[in-house]
């Protein structure tokens, strides 16, 4: 890789291949007129459709959900781990099924209230209610009597009556929380580093249900009524505009909160968005950068690629016919040309993805072999079906993504190989995201792009989305087989033994092919290089706690720390050993973690 530089106006001005948009400055002079520039500004990319955690399950929604809310357990910015939060100590019985976690002391939500076990009790129960309907309720059925709580029966599918069943989540006084499992799990400390497991207040929850029953939800998230516990509260919403977020100054560890304010922008055209942050208007973009700019962009000591557990996949409605026909959906996998898709148009080292697993493995698990390209077997595979030339018409097919122009020219590529290698007439839809993920989630649509970030640091978390009671699942595709194994590798502690179960798992779903695999992810932080506390970990998950503005000296540690990196490790395709022990400690030695 060429040599990186630090990044200077009149390299900017060479840099972009189209002067900065108009668009781009009139949103920049918007921003000045109405409100003072936030100490730290990022582009989030999208309108988040839900501030409450409980209901959330995408990435705009967590960048936001993790300044505001904090559980028990975090992620550390280098490396990702889970680490204690509001969890000040952590106990494991012998059978190891019981958790015992004592408080921090002294923490209280922004409004003042003291935040005690009791809150996490409550916060349990109401996410596992089926009226919350948290796409993230089934990774707690591992505790003992959530899946009964959940979804009304137990796990031979018998019905029970809530009130008989007895949660393993109980507060036994305020500092102590203690948590029953069914089966040893050996990814629960991970489970709880995940945003959907914050807390939420309950007393102005449930304020705001009495005085709107119908629109309690936006009345409970506005700014001057939400109550949080993290680093930051909610200041101002705008909608398609920006969130502004403001230290909170009753944070537990605020002395360390360096941003006192931070806007999260709702850009979602790439353009705008990559000129406000060469324009100095915006610190941080995630994504969607633009791909012509690739290639001079990997000289710049301000990004800096690398893999991370994601997987952009097409979903496919498997209830609707012909897509109802898995030979169908077989042609479609072989004919699409994952190659011309990473190195003709991304570009950045994300690599064809043949598997559910992004990158074909994780952790100890591999991923078993998987068919690639096939156009021969593709029109086979059709004509099998009844259909092609010599059999019925297929009809139109329709694509579906979320606004950006990424997913548009993904889209056209996969388009431009089912009309040219399968003749099937195909049509793009876009929608803004969330009438997207209304429209998926109510399976209004034949294929529909998609992707899945780990939201925890365990394989598991890939294969769970598409058991057949998942509401992530998306697809409508439902295989006992499946889920049978799936249910016995949540339970089994043996990783060999539960590496085979999976692997087992994903041999029936890369047969039956509910979903698309496209490409493994590579992280695509365009950041300030004075940002210190932005890490570099498997799930790209950054925490607003971390960040603040390094000094001049450190900027040169910094970045000659960086410089040195960059001569032993390349920013293309997985690393060996990237997130291992010895490469964190190198990347903390770079001065990019707060000290």
């Amino acid at each position: 890789m060429a040599s990186r530089r630090w990044a200077s106006p009149l390299w900017v001005a060479a840099l972009s291949l189209v002067p900065l948009a108009l668009v781009g400055w009139a949103w920049s002079l918007a921003l000045s007129r109405s409100l003072p520039r936030a100490d730290f500004v990022f582009n989030n990319g999208t309108e988040v459709s839900s501030l409450d955690p409980a209901a959330a399950n995408g990435i705009p929604e967590g960048r936001v959900i993790r300044a505001l809310y904090e559980g028990l357990y975090t992620r550390e910015p280098i490396g990702g781990n889970a680490v204690p939060a509001l969890a000040v100590s952590t106990e494991l019985s012998a059978d190891r099924l019981t958790y015992i976690f004592k408080l921090r002391p002294g923490v209280v939500w922004s409004n003042g209230d003291p935040l005690t076990a009791a809150d996490f009790e409550w916060n349990f129960r109401r996410l596992l209610d089926p009226e919350t309907a948290s796409p993230f309720a089934g990774e707690l059925w591992c505790v003992r009597g959530a899946r009964e709580l959940n979804t009304g029966r137990d796990a031979a599918g018998t019905p029970v009556e809530p009130g008989s069943v007895a949660l393993g989540v109980k507060a036994t006084d305020d500092a102590t929380l203690v948590i029953e499992l069914v089966a040893p799990t050996s990814h629960f400390l991970e489970l709880l580093a995940a945003y959907q497991l914050s807390p939420v207040h309950r007393a102005s929850l449930e304020a705001a249900r009495q005085r709107s029953p119908q629109g309690w939800t936006s009345e409970w998230t506005r700014p001057g009524a939400l109550v949080s516990n993290g680093p930051y509260v909610l200041a101002e919403r705008r909608l398609n505009d920006r969130i502004r977020l403001v230290k909170n100054e009753r944070y537990w560890d605020a002395d360390r909160v360096a941003m006192r304010t931070i806007d999260a922008l709702a850009i979602e055209d790439a353009t705008t968005a990559f000129n406000l942050y060469f324009a100095g208007e915006v610190d941080w973009l995630d994504g969607n950068v633009p791909a012509s700019l690739i290639d001079r962009l990997l000289t710049r000591d301000d990004f800096d690629p690398e893999p991370y557990f994601g997987l952009y996949f097409y979903r496919v409605n498997t209830t609707k016919p012909p897509l109802d026909d898995p030979r169908v959906r077989r042609a479609l996998y072989a004919t699409i040309n994952r190659v011309q898709i990473c190195d003709r148009l991304l570009k950045a080292g994300q690599k064809p993805a043949y598997t559910l697993v992004p990158w074909g493995h994780m952790g100890s698990y591999a991923s078993p072999p998987a068919k690639k390209e096939d156009l021969d077997g593709a029109r086979q595979a059709l004509a099998d079906a009844g259909f092609g030339p010599e059999g019925k018409p297929i009809g139109t097919l329709r694509i579906l993504y979320n606004s950006s122009e990424q997913n548009r020219s993904i889209a056209e590529l996969v388009a431009n190989d089912w009309s040219e290698y399968l003749d099937l007439d195909v049509e793009l839809e876009n929608q803004e995201w969330k009438s997207y993920v209304d429209r998926q989630s109510n399976l209004q649509y034949d294929v529909s792009r998609s992707s899945w970030i780990c939201d925890y640091l365990d394989v598991l978390n890939f294969f769970a989305v598409f058991t057949s009671d998942s509401d992530n699942n998306r697809t409508g595709w439902t295989n006992a087989d499946y889920d049978k194994l799936i249910a016995e590798a949540r339970i089994t502690v043996d990783p060999a033994a539960r590496n085979s179960l999976l692997r087992r798992a994903e041999t029936i779903l890369l047969d039956e092919l509910p979903i698309l695999p496209i490409y493994s992810y590579v992280s695509q932080n365009l950041v300030d290089p004075r940002v210190g506390g932005f890490g570099v970990n498997p799930l790209n998950e950054q925490n607003p706690k971390y960040w603040y503005w390094m000094d001049e000296p450190e900027l040169a540690r910094s970045r000659r720390a960086l410089n040195k990196r960059e001569k032993k490790v390349s920013s293309h395709g997985p690393k060996e050993g990237l997130y291992s022990p010895k490469a964190q400690a190198e990347r903390k030695a770079g001065g990019r973690t707060r000290k």
